[in-house]
């Protein structure tokens, strides 16, 4: 097949039965029609799509090395320095379409993907049929252009406990039987983000494992299709409220629905398991396999593209009420322009100094990727939002909707509600998204979205911290200390 239209995508979801819980209905089919998912799914449609605009074609897609098809560009293995950058280029493309604002494009796990299906010695420290098993699965999703989600930690029920303890064992999702022909999972896990509206569901190794035996029915990763008999997932309410684009510009395109997900004795075939026990493996999943440096690669696309869009947002709201000439305005536009430029930085650094793995893989250096994704949630985020609120003030909360301009009022809005630019109805439109933006229930998510995207902050830091080589700084000072007269 190769890579799929917007139309292919949508046939397919709404082919699939899946299990889905959201405010209180139950849905097993036409998913791309519900309307808690269809405006999102609209949006992924057009993803697909723009991999066969002629404007976009030849970044977004690559001939396949096994069918000739053209397949998406993120499953494209890096071997040197430009495939790196072939690679941003088409994250870009999706990245600027959706500003930032889609956590989960199909780029993000294709990454991952592409990773492990080349990490050979990674696998066969366990066994080699692990790494041959998601080498097909990749090429697998690469050839039929599945979109894939994945789960990441146990249920928050009782964090003073580690997840195979809480409910007494019962509660995150652990393997209860070990078959000749697969595995059966039980238990919960969070936090599925889109899926509703995926194919597939990858459940990889997230959260350290201590390696006890205990441990061991929670060691595992798989790959199941999103209508698994037996997987089900409960959706929070949804953030799109079924208004306008005028009235809910983000909301109404971007929103991406989360999920718990439920594994009711779901059964994985043997080939789709691609590591089981061997907590000291799962604990190592992402830095050994090189998994975590392309999709961290994605990351960082995505988030420039997102700064991208408060520095523009925040530079047209500062144009249209005429604020752009105070001097702590410019202070912090110059601030959202230093944050874009040192993530443009980043990325070239990390594709600069990229190297070979043992697999012959080409790998964004690691050191610089990871001090960006613990940069931006704590640091950068926050202020987008933040600068967005305080060039608005109270124009946040002085915005009629788009059908208070086919009222009897409007002339008084037209004359009250313009702007130093625009007219009233512009003003508004601009405000509509400067609210989605920074304060809606859809700002709100997005912000914790951002914040525990990797994790939590004070453990990624530690982790940071711990593995970066200090020893030779450390001795340069040591040296200073000792050094006799200059």
């Amino acid at each position: 097949m190769g890579a799929r239209t917007g139309q292919q995508y949508l046939d397919k979801l709404n082919a699939m039965t899946p299990e889905l819980y959201v405010d209180g209905e139950k849905v097993t089919a036409k998913v791309a029609e519900h309307p808690a998912f269809r405006n999102n799914a609209l949006t992924y449609a057009k993803l697909f799509d723009l991999q066969h605009d002629p404007a976009h074609r030849d970044v977004l897609t690559y001939e396949s090395p096994t069918t000739g098809e053209r397949v998406g560009m993120s499953f494209l293995v890096p071997r040197g320095e430009e495939d790196l950058k072939r690679r941003r280029a088409a994250f870009s493309v999706w990245a600027e379409y959706s500003n930032g604002f889609l956590g989960r494009t199909g780029d993000y796990m294709n990454s991952s993907l592409t990773a492990l299906s080349t990490a050979k010695k990674f696998f066969s420290q366990a066994d080699p049929v692990y790494g041959e098993r998601i080498e097909k699965y990749y090429e697998m999703a690469r050839e039929n252009d599945l979109l894939a989600t994945h789960t990441l930690i146990p249920p928050q029920v009782n964090r003073s406990v580690s997840g195979s303890q809480q409910g007494g064992g019962n509660l995150s999702a652990k393997v209860v039987e070990e078959r000749e022909d697969g595995i059966v999972v039980r238990g919960a896990r969070m936090l599925a983000t889109i899926a509703p509206i995926a194919d597939e569901l990858l459940v990889f190794p997230s959260t350290v494992l201590r390696g006890t035996p205990e441990d061991a029915p929670y060691s595992y990763a798989f790959a199941v299709p999103n209508d698994a008999p037996g997987l089900k997932y409960f959706c929070r309410a949804g953030l799109d409220h079924g208004r306008s684009h005028f009235d809910e510009p983000l909301a109404s395109r971007f929103e991406e629905m989360d999920a718990v997900v439920v594994f009711d004795d779901v059964f994985v075939p043997n080939e789709r398991v691609f590591l089981l026990g061997h907590p000291e493996l799962c604990n190592a999943w992402y830095s050994e396999t090189g998994a975590g440096a392309l999709m961290t690669h994605q990351v960082v696309t995505r988030t420039l593209a997102k700064t991208e869009f408060y520095l523009g947002l925040a530079s047209e709201i500062a144009a249209a009420i005429g604020i752009g000439g105070f001097q702590h305005i410019q202070q912090d536009l110059s601030e959202l322009i230093s944050y874009v430029e040192i993530e443009k930085a980043v990325l070239r650094a990390a594709e600069a100094d990229g190297k070979l793995s043992e697999d012959g893989v080409f790998l964004p250096k690691w050191e610089v990727l990871n001090a960006a994704r613990n940069w931006y949630p704590t640091k950068v985020s926050p202020r987008l939002t933040e600068i967005i609120r305080k060039f608005s003030a109270s124009g946040l909360m002085a915005l009629p909707g788009e059908a208070d301009f086919e009222a009897e009022g409007r002339p008084d809005i037209d004359t009250y509600l313009q702007s130093a630019t625009l007219p009233a109805k512009d003003r508004a439109r601009l405000f509509k998204l400067a609210f989605d933006a920074s304060v809606s229930s859809f700002a709100g998510r997005e912000s914790l979205y951002e914040h525990f995207f990797f994790g939590d902050p004070v453990r990624m830091a530690g982790a940071q911290v711990n593995a970066y080589p200090r020893e030779a700084l450390q001795e340069r000072v040591r040296e200073l200390l000792a050094r006799e007269g200059r």
